[in-house]
């Protein structure tokens, strides 16, 4: 029986993606044990996949002696492979750390970030990465090296805490949307009067806003129509968001983590895509609307400043009537 070590430690959306290449995996190597190195509090996240056996959570508080301490560790379980889907720093010394003073050397699969082709994009307006960038597929490729080419979408059996069906099914009616209004950066988000105005829109439609706790502006959308909207900003965590995505009906999103947590669990979505270069989503399932200005991408997360006469133009120009024609049809397949 190979073994199979996955180091990724973040973000939400790059932990989310990743998690598409389990199914591979276990197509390729039925009986395949498969491990996963990740950030503490991504752990939740990948307890959802059963298929994944063991998963170590690395709190960065530890610094290095924790890495150090952690990689004496795994060192032990005799890894066959090692697959680096995150390159960074903490990654290279874990490699390091399990390749030395042992008679097995794991084999090493490296998800590289490429970051030439990331400064000619961003520095240079020079575009040599595919398009759209899907990540999912970019985490899937490198496995390439193994044989592992088959990545199937049909895995259901996702295991949340069983009371978060108590606590949020009833929110969730044939009728409710999930908004994803929030995005680190306020570049990639579309403006508050666009979510205002498709809530208008869509008058028999109730919705579920999913937001962190600083994002105060979720109570202006909700203002429009409070007694269709559940403002839960603030009041989920990260599984909590996850699961209510996973049961959602539609799930209306910028380059977020939440939106490729749709894709993964195969929910029919709407991406709202404007600056970012590697949020497309891969599932037939989403729907994405962008804008083809040749601006585009200019920013790896939303980070920088707009280069349009009108801010934000990119987003700004997707209209909420469009986004509410793409509902309606979705929910008409349905």
């Amino acid at each position: 029986m190979a073994k199979y070590l996955i180091i990724r430690f973040s973000s939400i959306g790059d932990i989310i993606q990743c998690m598409s290449i389990i199914g591979g995996i276990k197509e390729f190597d039925r009986q395949a044990e498969i491990h996963w190195i990740t950030r503490k509090d991504m752990a939740p996240i990948l307890a959802i996949d059963k298929r994944i056996d063991k998963i170590w959570a690395f709190d960065k508080k530890e610094g290095l002696q924790g890495l150090y301490h952690l990689a004496g560790i795994c060192k032990k379980e005799q890894y066959d492979y090692i697959y680096d889907a995150h390159s960074n720093i903490r990654s290279n010394i874990l490699k390091i750390k399990l390749r030395s003073y042992t008679s097995k050397k794991p084999v090493i699969i490296l998800r590289s970030k490429e970051r030439w082709k990331r400064f000619l994009l961003f520095k240079l307006g020079i575009n040599r990465f595919p398009q759209p960038f899907r990540g999912m597929i970019s985490f899937q490729k490198p496995l390439g090296e193994l044989g592992i080419i088959k990545f199937p979408t049909s895995y259901q059996d996702w295991h949340f805490p069983e009371n978060f069906s108590t606590k949020y099914n009833s929110l969730i009616r044939a009728n409710t949307i999930t908004l994803i209004p929030s995005a680190n950066w306020a570049m990639k988000r579309w403006p508050i009067t666009h979510w205002q105005q498709l809530i208008k829109l869509l008058p028999k439609h109730h919705f579920i806003i999913l937001a962190g706790p600083q994002d105060f502006f979720c109570e202006k959308i909700k203002e429009v129509a409070p007694d269709r909207i559940d403002n839960l900003a603030g009041k989920t965590n990260l599984l909590e968001s996850c699961y209510i995505v996973y049961q959602s009906n539609i799930v209306i999103s910028a380059d977020t983590g939440f939106l490729h947590a749709a894709d993964l669990f195969q929910k029919p979505a709407v991406a709202l895509l404007g600056p970012t270069a590697f949020g497309y989503p891969t599932g037939h399932s989403v729907q994405t609307l962008e804008m083809p200005l040749p601006c585009r991408p200019c920013t790896k997360d939303g980070h920088g400043k707009c280069k349009q006469s009108t801010y934000q133009k990119c987003m700004t120009d997707i209209t909420p009537a469009m986004v509410a024609k793409h509902i309606t049809q979705l929910l008409s397949l349905a």
